[in-house]
């Protein structure tokens, strides 16, 4: 039986920060501490404000394409022109709604940039997605190590719209030391049937499971752990989860 353990009391993060210490800290002291198997989750909120991805749009001149592209959708030219700085492709455009490829390889709305809960210091300020999520998953996984000796994996997640679903969902966007897919293809089911098509998105699922401890408002609970899982797959990057263009049916 697994569960979900939030982190209670961890600071305002902010730019400079060294988050990696500062959860391996807390997760030393105990309550919930790490126990062997553990995933730690955590928002991608206070890794991107450690690693200073706050940007004041303000500051930011639109192109041509941006301020085209802003009339088209209805949204701001420079919050578009940021969209458009972290995304490899619009895949999507309506108005108010903007759809990207982030540079990631992720398709999401807006690049993933957003306002929410960063601080009432940062007012009009917007958060863009860390660098590198995998490579911020391990430094954090790292740091716990060096605090506790225990392995730990990690998730960086971030919360997607789903097409033809209502609502957001916790999704994973960085892994360390666990796999972001199960491939069952292969195996029998419980009638001895040899399924054809069964991949688990395990890191999702873990992200997912999470998120409903953390929450999307004033909840202030931006990292927890989850307990009691196992998995016999190797470690994957995040990539693995990314579906090929190839594969894409509505692009």
């Amino acid at each position: 039986m697994y569960c979900v353990k939030p982190i209670a009391g961890l600071p305002e993060f902010a730019d400079g920060d060294d988050l990696p210490a500062i959860l391996a800290r807390r997760l030393a002291q105990g309550d919930p501490g790490l126990q062997a198997g553990d995933i730690l989750v955590v928002t991608q909120k206070i890794v991107s404000k450690a690693e200073g991805r706050m940007v004041d749009p303000a500051a930011v001149t639109p192109s041509a394409d941006a301020r085209a592209l802003a009339a088209d959708v209805g949204k701001d030219p420079a919050l578009v022109e940021l969209v458009l700085r972290e995304s490899s492709a619009v895949v999507r455009r309506a108005p108010n709604i903007l759809i990207t490829r982030h540079k990631l390889g992720h398709v999401m709305a807006n690049a993933g940039i957003d306002a929410s809960n960063i601080g009432s210091a940062h007012g009009g300020h917007v958060l863009l997605l860390p660098e590198d999520p995998d490579a911020s998953a391990a430094r954090i996984a790292s740091a716990c190590k060096a605090a506790t000796g225990l392995g730990v994996a990690v998730i960086i997640s971030d919360s997607f719209g789903r097409p033809w679903r209502v609502g957001t969902v916790n999704v994973a966007i960085g892994i360390s030391g666990l796999p972001a897919v199960l491939d069952q293809r292969g195996e029998p089911d419980r009638d001895g049937r040899t399924m054809q098509v069964t991949q688990i998105a395990f890191a999702d699922s873990v992200a997912a499971a999470a998120g409903l401890a953390m929450g999307e408002g004033a909840e202030g609970l931006p990292a927890c752990i989850v307990r009691g899982l196992s998995w016999q797959s190797e470690a994957q990057t995040i990539g693995a989860a990314l579906r090929p263009k190839n594969e894409d049916l509505f692009r």
